[in-house]
């Protein structure tokens, strides 16, 4: 049995991946609630060690807890520009981080090691797997508001005993991703920092080992690697003909 789903279900997929972006700026459009439910539900179905499900999803709408998280985050900014030297420092201050306050809505992702309880299947030799379940539950996240039309823009320059006590998390919760998501004006076609030249995209091949760790693939992996390099923009390009293409050919398909 052929359990691949149809070749506009897999493009789909595909698109939402290379299209998505860490956003910095967003339109003051409010957010529909039953487009962020879905958002979240999405979320929320992501594979979790153990199905402990660790996470918790914080909506923060309010501006003055918003203001209060920004400054924080301008603060923290400042701090981590003097960790750079020279024309690094001046290039960091120069980019924009964040949109706490232009995004309609922020989305504080926590994860409780204790969900579950003392004896979680999986978790014996990893305990950090809480953490890694909480990271898939945020690029679903990332992905369903990519297909939404929305933007995310991960805030990571934060301390989470700050978060703790702005939002009233519970101390033995650990906040993992401070999110701003809402409508944008456009998806670039590269990262930010990839066109600032802050970083380049590592190559798939240089990534990718076989059979053990350094041991770059040999076979016709390689070949098949080097043409996957990375994913692109199809031919399609406008999201909305390639949602309608997908609707119809995935209605064919049936």
């Amino acid at each position: 049995m052929n359990h691949a789903f149809p070749s506009a279900w897999k493009e789909g997929l595909y698109q939402a991946i290379a299209r998505r972006r860490d956003m910095r700026s967003f339109l003051p459009k409010p957010v529909a609630n039953d487009v962020l439910a879905r958002i979240l539900a999405a979320s929320h179905h992501a594979g979790s060690v153990g199905f402990m499900q660790p996470w918790n999803f914080i909506v923060v709408k309010d501006l003055a807890t918003r203001k209060r998280v920004r400054e924080h985050v301008e603060a923290e900014r400042l701090r981590a520009a003097r960790k750079f030297r020279g024309a690094r420092r001046k290039k960091y201050l120069s980019f924009k981080l964040e949109g706490v306050l232009e995004a309609p809505l922020n989305i504080c992702v926590t994860c409780d090691p204790t969900r579950g309880g003392p004896e979680v299947i999986g978790r014996n030799t990893m305990p950090e797997t809480d953490l890694f379940s909480t990271c898939c539950a945020i690029q679903n996240l990332w992905l369903a508001a990519r297909v939404e039309g929305l933007g995310v823009g991960w805030v990571s320059i934060l301390e989470p005993q700050q978060v703790r006590v702005l939002l009233g998390i519970p101390q033995h919760v650990l906040p993992v991703a401070y999110l701003c998501l809402g409508h944008v004006t456009e998806f670039s076609e590269r990262p930010m920092l990839e066109t600032a030249d802050w970083a380049p995209r590592l190559r798939l091949d240089e990534v990718v080992y076989e059979e053990g760790w350094g041991q770059h693939a040999q076979t016709d992996l390689a070949q098949a690697l080097t043409e996957n390099n990375r994913l692109i923009f199809r031919a399609e390009a406008p999201p909305t003909k390639l949602l309608q293409k997908t609707v119809s050919a995935a209605k064919t398909e049936r």
